[in-house]
């Protein structure tokens, strides 16, 4: 416990950049990171996010020095900070800790490879509905503090379509926009909209770390009319 330090995340604020030494890892407690590529010209894409469920120790797990991504926080809450150092003797001297890294190190490369494919098979409709309801199920909030220029930056598309897009989405009485803010109105229907995609992550993630959510919310059949229970507050 002497080596973990509560830390407040701001909205948008970097933990750590690419190419930066990798000198600290973060548990989210609350709140999400996006784990996101830097460009020469400073317009940046989302690979993947991560909540309460992990860390950003993805990398140092294989005793990476620098971070390869820019940690940014996606979604405003809070986080433990562990020294780099503390993690890798952590991962050292207890295996309970090591096997569970290595656990969540699949989970996140599986929700990086589903990622992949969908930004290239999927509309931003689809795309927008997917992003909204990972926020959610890691935020325990129907209303989500995102700007919508950071959301085109997370899906790689234009501010003029993410706002189309948005309009839509609300019209249809789904979500509900307001300044920096989008408020999730009709879960169920949402996960209509969404891609397949969704479903799968959560499904595998699901299987790696097997209490991130409770057994009694697994995910009806795309198109079937039960109702989705989210009653999940689970930690690392």
């Amino acid at each position: 416990m002497s080596e973990l330090e509560p830390i407040p995340c701001q909205l948008e604020e970097i933990l750590l950049d690419a190419d930066s030494s990798l000198d600290a890892v973060f548990f989210p407690d609350r709140g999400v990171i996006s784990v996101v590529a830097v460009y020469e010209d400073g317009s940046i894409i989302e690979m993947a996010t991560i909540g309460r469920e992990g860390c950003t120790g993805f990398q140092a797990a294989f005793d990476a020095k620098r971070s390869s991504v820019r940690f940014l926080v996606q979604a405003p809450g809070s986080a433990t900070k562990m020294s780099r150092s503390a993690f890798m003797r952590a991962m050292k001297s207890m295996p309970s800790f090591r096997s569970l890294i290595f656990a969540y190190v699949q989970a996140f490369q599986e929700q990086v490879l589903v990622s992949g494919a969908c930004n290239g098979a999927h509309s931003v409709k689809e795309r927008l509905a997917r992003w909204l309801l990972m926020m959610r199920d890691r935020d325990d909030d129907d209303k989500l503090q995102i700007t919508q220029n950071l959301l085109a930056e997370m899906l790689g598309v234009h501010r003029p379509t993410i706002t189309n897009v948005a309009r839509e989405l609300e019209r249809a009485g789904l979500i509900a926009c307001g300044r920096a803010q989008v408020t999730i109105l009709d879960r169920h229907r949402l996960e209509e909209v969404s891609c397949e995609c969704y479903r799968l992550v959560r499904m595998r993630i699901a299987s790696h770390l097997p209490k991130t959510y409770p057994q009694e919310i697994e995910l009806p059949p795309k198109g079937s009319r039960q109702t989705t229970r989210s009653k999940s507050r689970n930690r690392h």
